[in-house]
């Protein structure tokens, strides 16, 4: 796979490259968030947050998620409502665009990823 020469080295982006994050997938947070109510507040709060910020490196969702986890790729993993739910993501930090690729318990994601 190729990168762009920020990317793997968490350079920053030049200025007129840098955009606003926008999220694919919400239909996996709805329908995740119609099973498990409780989720919701968080997922709202996330999604209106992130949607403003511009991640151009890791660092800069480490400096604001001290608890996200980073998985080869540019996958990274949120804690949702203090570790009982996961979020998983993928970050294409030079398009803004974060792609949900996976929520649920945090048993559901230890039963997932038992390969990793």
């Amino acid at each position: 796979m190729w990168f762009p020469l920020w990317e793997p080295f968490g350079y920053a982006l030049p200025a007129r490259w840098q955009a606003d994050v926008r999220v694919i997938g919400r239909d996996r947070l709805d329908a995740f968030c119609s099973r498990y109510a409780d989720a919701r507040p968080w997922v709202e709060a996330w999604l209106h947050e992130v949607e403003g910020m511009s991640w151009n490196t890791p660092r800069d969702i480490k400096n604001r998620y001290t608890a996200a986890s980073f998985l080869p790729g540019n996958v990274v993993i949120f804690n949702v409502r203090g570790n009982k739910h996961r979020l998983e993501v993928h970050v294409a930090y030079r398009n803004g665009l974060i792609t949900v690729l996976w929520i649920g318990t945090h048993r559901d994601y230890d039963t997932r990823n038992r390969r990793r």
